[in-house]
């Protein structure tokens, strides 16, 4: 080889032998398996895929399909890449030196920048190491990033606040590249306008602080209750917000937005464009179905709501229901069920908002319980009202009321929202040490199936405290209240299909001992089995409380139900060569030729797995095969505090 730009031919060739070497090898062992004769004991008849790239004359007497070839193909591969991997790692520090004169911020593994991007709230995760991360901070930046990621065939993957729950934003594949959006957080609000205009990189506290030290009390930006939680990944699923019962999901208040398409074109589309335009088209599909699937989102442009409250203030509480001392566990109450079935079925007034969770965790010795979240656009009087009028359990209406308090809209978008959500503001910081794992429904409220759903949910955890005792696990069942003017929309209106849901619930198993993944997984797989009938067409699920075993061939119509061909057609203008593939993503229609390489490896035994047992530990211990340390001590610290 004579020179640097000699290197992408070469390992183009290197590609094209691999590929031909493991066809072969796959064509060799069914023909075996078929013959029923097993290895080494097959008649071939001289056909191969493989090249014969003049750049490889070792390899120009190539086996045919007899003894032996298998055992023969498997050293070539092996060959091949002991001959060829320096190259990647020459062609991929080529690459980072064009990013660098670029001026667009690098950092490879190692780099103290890199350690704090590639961290991970949830410790399945642990050991995904991209190639590099790449740090954009205009939206030219992102283009040029597309345009050499396109030309390289690196596999991006898209990071705002790196908070899905079944890992969408971290580049798990060791040969992937992150896209760490986080810079791009400018914020620009326009009260004349009742407009805000924020960077994809925004977190919902760089968004709602502008309200806050503007004072603009009464005014909400219709965003996530977790202050921590990306705004573009929040949005570009749906949105489900404290006041959206009262102002519409978050995709319901989109007015703009400007996306870096698979051609680097940078383009902005509005809530204005006609339906039937590509532009429309394209707007339609981002709103609920946005997330890596047609490229990458730069910046948005929302409406910036007024409430009905006319002081100013607003109404919010926390309460946690627990058995007394004296009395038998919460869940095996006799009106328990009762209580929750009459609350679930309630035809709330679109004004209030009251979150969820049932708690069933084993490091607390208080039993199981259940948490409320209350927001009311509204004064403290109406909403005591409110309460006497439907809930029927005294003493839960007594403390719910005593529990929320009136204050002004920006103060609780400061303080209310972090210290009601503590539990999820804890766990969105990678000092937090614990495995989780997740899947979500979406249902009616209805009572035949909220009373199945309800019995349900309390036999779970029962069973679950009396299977792991001593053990430091945890299951939750958090019902997110929907409904309101969020279902005003037609389910074909934008991407977001379930309109009529009157509650989104998402099932968490937590736990801090890795040996116990098997169990949790085996746990969730049984009690998602149980609920899913139970869901919207017996299927639905959130892409924002992604399930990262829900099946590839399924996952499309549990996450845009009936809308799904449609997100594929729009695919097809937009992302022809398929570049932005994800996991659980949208796919392209049947018979279109899928050359794109880029967003993410095929689907694999990660995305595809029935049994949900059958994950154990199959990520960490592929991710571990390339892992390496820079720091061998500390992260023998990190182990031991652990407890590894």
């Amino acid at each position: 080889m004579s020179k640097l730009s000699d290197v992408p031919v070469v390992l183009d060739n290197w590609i094209h032998l691999k590929v031909g070497l493991a066809q072969r090898l796959l064509l060799t062992i069914n023909k075996l398996q078929l013959e029923g004769k097993g290895k080494g004991k097959g008649k071939g008849n001289g056909d191969s895929p493989l090249p014969s790239p003049a750049l490889f004359p070792e390899f120009e007497n190539k086996p045919t399909m007899t003894e032996g070839i298998i055992d023969n193909d498997m050293t070539l591969l092996y060959k091949c890449d002991t001959l060829f991997s320096p190259l990647l790692d020459l062609d991929m520090n080529i690459t980072v030196q064009t990013f660098k004169r670029d001026g667009i911020p690098v950092f490879e593994r190692g780099e103290e920048e890199y350690e704090r991007s590639v961290a991970t709230p949830n410790l399945l995760f642990r050991f995904a190491r991209p190639q590099f991360v790449l740090q954009p901070e205009t939206p030219a930046h992102v283009q040029a990033i597309i345009q050499e990621a396109r030309a390289q065939n690196l596999a991006l993957t898209i990071k705002c606040g790196g908070h899905s729950y079944a890992g969408h934003s971290t580049a798990l594949e060791p040969e992937g590249v992150s896209l760490d959006l986080r810079r791009m957080n400018h914020t620009e609000l326009n009260m004349a306008s009742k407009t805000i205009t924020f960077g994809a990189g925004c977190q919902w506290g760089h968004v709602n602080k502008t309200l806050i030290n503007g004072r603009h009390d009464g005014f909400v930006v219709n965003g996530g209750r977790c202050p921590f939680v990306g705004v573009s990944g929040f949005l570009l699923g749906g949105g489900l917000g404290p006041f959206s019962r009262s102002i519409g999901m978050g995709i319901d208040n989109i007015k703009e937005i400007t996306i870096v398409t698979a051609d680097s074109e940078l383009l902005t589309v509005k809530n204005t464009d006609s339906r039937s335009s590509k532009e429309g088209r394209l707007f339609w599909a981002l709103c609920g179905a946005g997330g890596g699937n047609f490229g990458v989102v730069v910046e948005m442009k929302l409406e910036v709501s007024q409430l009905q409250t006319l002081d100013g203030k607003v109404v919010s509480g926390r309460y946690q229901w627990f058995a007394n001392k004296d009395e038998p566990d919460l869940f095996e109450q006799e009106n328990f069920l009762s209580t929750m079935n009459t609350f679930y079925t309630t035809d709330w007034p679109e004004r209030i908002t009251i979150d969820s969770t049932w708690i069933c965790d084993l490091r607390q010795n208080s039993g199981n319980g259940v948490r409320f979240l209350t927001y009311f656009d509204g004064g403290k009087a109406e909403f005591d009202s409110t309460i006497d009028q439907y809930i029927t359990h005294p003493e839960l209406a007594k403390q719910i009321k005593r529990r929320s308090l009136p204050e002004q809209s920006t103060r609780f978008l400061h303080e209310t929202l972090v210290a009601q959500w503590s539990e999820e503001t804890v766990k969105a910081f990678p000092t937090n040490k614990s495995y989780s794992i997740y899947s979500s429904f979406v249902f009616r409220n209805d009572p035949r199936t909220i009373e199945q759903v309800t019995t349900l949910i309390r036999d779970k955890a029962i069973a679950f405290r009396k299977a792991f005792p001593g053990e430091r696990v945890e299951f939750l069942a958090t019902f997110i209240h929907s409904g309101g003017k969020m279902s005003i929309p037609k389910p074909a209106d934008s991407a977001f299909f379930w309109r009529e849901a009157t509650y989104h619930m998402y099932l968490t198993v937590e736990w801090e001992d890795k040996w116990m993944e098997r169990d949790m997984r085996a746990f969730l797989g049984e009690a998602k089995g149980d609920l899913r009938p139970l869901s919207l067409q017996g299927s639905a699920a959130y892409i924002n409380f992604a399930d990262g075993a829900l099946p590839d061939n399924v996952c499309e119509q549990a996450y845009w139900g009936d809308n799904r061909e449609e997100l594929r057609r729009v695919k097809a203008i937009w992302d022809k060569d398929n570049f932005f593939k994800s996991k659980q993503g949208v796919s392209l229609p049947p018979g279109v030729p899928k050359k794109g390489s880029g967003h993410r490896n095929e689907p694999d035994k990660w995305g595809e797995a029935v049994n949900d047992e059958d994950l154990t530990d199959s990520l960490a211990s592929r991710q571990w095969e390339v892992y390496e340390t820079k720091d061998i001590s500390g992260n023998l610290r990190e182990l031991a505090d652990l407890g590894l």
